[in-house]
């Protein structure tokens, strides 16, 4: 636990246009019915068969906003990483995506902005056929370099807080 305290991402002068990641997922069904809970959300695209073939789909389809999930989380996670913040967003959901598909994310760092502070990341993603389910460009800013010293104060601060 300590180590991940301290863990942070990629700070803006360690990135590079060029940079890439690539992730791959499958939205299960347990964690479907998860956020389909957590969200309220019964909207029967996503569950019901005969519904999603009705409305000309295959099956039902996977909720837009869970792919998103992945891409924020991604960057949060893994590139630039902890302490990033996303600033902008825009996604084009070109094929739906159906429970349990496996997709692939590929995230590539297209702009570093020095004045701005700011990346621009570009993400593809594929399905298991090798088509585009989603293009997306994401704004982000790279954590800031921190005081290690500063951090630990912090972190002392805070333990003594909630003893």
């Amino acid at each position: 636990m300590q180590d991940d305290a301290h863990r942070r991402g990629k700070s803006i002068d360690e990135i590079k246009e060029g940079d890439s990641l690539t992730v791959t997922e499958c939205i299960s069904e347990r964690e479907l019915l998860i956020y389909l809970g957590l969200t309220n959300d019964s909207n029967p695209l996503y569950v019901q068969t005969a519904f999603a073939q009705s409305m000309g789909y295959k099956a039902p389809v996977v909720p837009p906003v869970m792919l998103s999930g992945i891409l924020t989380s991604s960057i949060s996670k893994l590139l630039p990483g902890p302490g990033s913040e996303i600033v902008n967003v825009a996604t084009n959901f070109i094929e739906p995506v159906y429970h349990e598909e496996t997709i692939t994310f590929t995230f590539e760092v297209i702009k570093v902005d020095l004045m701005k502070e700011v990346i621009m990341i570009s993400v593809e993603g594929t399905n298991e056929n090798d088509n585009r389910i989603l293009d997306s460009v994401i704004m982000v800013r790279p954590p800031r370099r921190f005081n290690h010293q500063q951090l630990e104060n912090n972190l002392e601060k805070e333990v003594e807080k909630n003893e």
